[in-house]
């Protein structure tokens, strides 16, 4: 029975009962955030301008943690990602994504390095994109730790209207000998992770996990279920909600329900036999960002659901999930681009604004 046409997400009805409070403010460009462990009171947060900043009691330090590399920062790139080991209580290993290079050549790049005091130290690049691309569009990247203590790094298909190797450089989402487009899985040295569904293969690459992205900026994991959720920018409309599984094809640019910024059709097609049809296509576009998978207590009735940022949406989308399907969406307007969406060690979610004054913002109750 052939498959049918994916609904698209449009206006949906906003969700009640809860409002928001700033509690750091004068980041510029905000990327990702992370809490340490312990008594939740310590967090690292990234800015896109190359600075990593910590805020102790949500109070931002005035100076940055030192020991970064040079960055490209141009654009959508710069400094992105920013991940703990899950072993950082003993080892202390701090993950970075980011880009580097020049406007003619750079690529998303993985680093890290142990924090000590407001210091990386040891600071080592693990793993760089296989090809150099030009301009400064479409890196990606999240990462999202396994329970084997590998990791997903999602991989951007490198820009819009920019030629590589005599076509497209989006084209490369769908060759299994480049990165672009991609999730790779990898260990914690940033090698090939063993087990990998191409890792047979002569003519793919052997860290690639799935194909066919145009650019994840969400992923987040069930931990009861190990589903993987991710969301991506589609081009004009067409963003997408998948359900990520190992040697997957997610269609781009083949199949899409986005169209080209000009608007002509990029694909005829929107499904095709072999490839994984999206579970949510937003259009008109959300430019989805962060990606949480809600586990707390604080909001017992959104437990089990996905919580997606929107930049151009400048909103957050709770995404009702019954299992391996959506069943319902709810808006939750910021009225600011929202970057990242973080559940907080205390319950609450925690949303960054992507904005040279950027906040963190913390959703409460209403009452």
């Amino acid at each position: 029975m052939p498959k049918g046409p994916v609904p698209l997400s449009a206006e949906v009805q906003e969700a009640e009962g809860w409002s928001t409070e700033t509690v750091i403010s004068g980041l510029s460009s905000p990327w990702a955030i992370v809490w340490l462990p312990g008594d939740g009171d310590t967090l690292l947060i990234t800015e896109k301008t190359g600075r990593l900043r910590m805020a102790v009691g949500y109070e931002l330090l005035p100076d940055s943690v030192s020991g970064l590399p040079d960055m490209f920062v141009s654009g959508q790139g710069g400094l992105l990602d920013v991940s703990l080991h899950p072993d950082f209580t003993d080892n202390r290993f701090v993950y970075l994504t980011y880009s580097t290079g020049t406007e003619d050549a750079n690529r998303t790049t993985v680093a890290r390095g142990k924090l000590i005091g407001m210091q990386l130290r040891d600071f080592e690049e693990i793993f760089r994109v296989s090809d150099d691309k030009s301009d400064n569009q479409h890196f990606g990247s999240r990462i999202e730790w396994l329970p084997d203590g590998t990791f997903l790094l999602t991989l951007a298909d490198g820009g819009n209207y920019i030629r590589f190797d005599g076509d497209w450089i989006r084209i490369q989402a769908q060759q299994l000998d480049s990165h672009l487009g991609k999730v790779l899985r990898l260990t914690e040295t940033g090698d090939p992770a063993s087990g990998n569904p191409f890792s047979g293969s002569e003519e793919a690459l052997p860290e690639i996990w799935s194909l066919g992205h145009r650019n994840i900026q969400g992923i987040a994991r069930d931990p009861e279920s190990g589903r993987i959720w991710a969301n991506e920018h589609g081009s004009k409309g067409g963003d997408e909600l998948n359900l990520l599984e190992a040697g997957n094809n997610y269609g781009w640019p083949e199949v899409t329900y986005s169209r080209e910024y000009h608007y002509m059709r990029i694909s005829d097609e929107t499904t095709m036999p072999g490839m994984a049809d999206p579970k949510v296509v937003w259009t008109p576009s959300q430019a989805p960002s962060g990606l949480e998978f809600y586990t707390g207590d604080r909001y017992p009735e959104w437990k089990g659901d996905l919580f997606s940022g929107g930049l151009v949406g400048e909103q957050v989308r709770r995404i009702i999930l019954d299992g391996e399907e959506v069943v319902g969406e709810e808006s939750m307007t910021i009225g600011r681009r929202v970057r990242s969406v973080e559940q907080g060690p205390d319950g609450y979610l925690y949303i960054l604004t992507d904005h040279e004054n950027g906040e963190l913002i913390r959703i409460v109750s209403a009452q």
